[in-house]
């Protein structure tokens, strides 16, 4: 299984990106998608999440700036990021928890991070 993400860059404040992670590899079914982020010195935070019906939830950190959203059909989930500031600086990574083909149990896979620069 890989999740690939992509997206990432640098930014100036009030600026936008769209960061994508698609999974891909005997996959089954895709339960819940999740963006984390990791800022340099601080501890991970989950900062959005969606399940397989599309119910989301935002961080009271980005709500109103950041939206989740996913494909079923592309197993891929997608992260709008609008007027981000100096704060959003962060290494963001994406997890999903899935059943591979053949198999019955779930588990929760992650995918390398995507360095995202806010910055003047």
């Amino acid at each position: 299984v890989q999740l690939q993400a992509c997206g990432g860059g640098l930014v100036q404040p009030g600026g936008c990106l769209r960061l994508s992670c698609a999974a891909s590899g005997g996959i089954d079914r895709i339960n819940d998608m999740n963006w984390y982020r990791q800022a340099p010195g601080k501890q991970r935070e989950m900062v959005a999440g969606i399940s397989s019906g599309g119910s989301t939830n935002v961080a009271d950190s980005v709500r109103g700036r950041f939206t989740i959203s996913r494909d079923n059909d592309k197993n891929t989930v997608y992260l709008q990021m609008n007027s981000l500031k100096p704060a959003d600086t962060a290494v963001y990574s994406c997890n999903a928890v899935l059943r591979l083909e053949g198999q019955s149990s779930w588990r929760m896979y992650w995918g390398q991070g995507t360095l995202v620069t806010v910055s003047s």
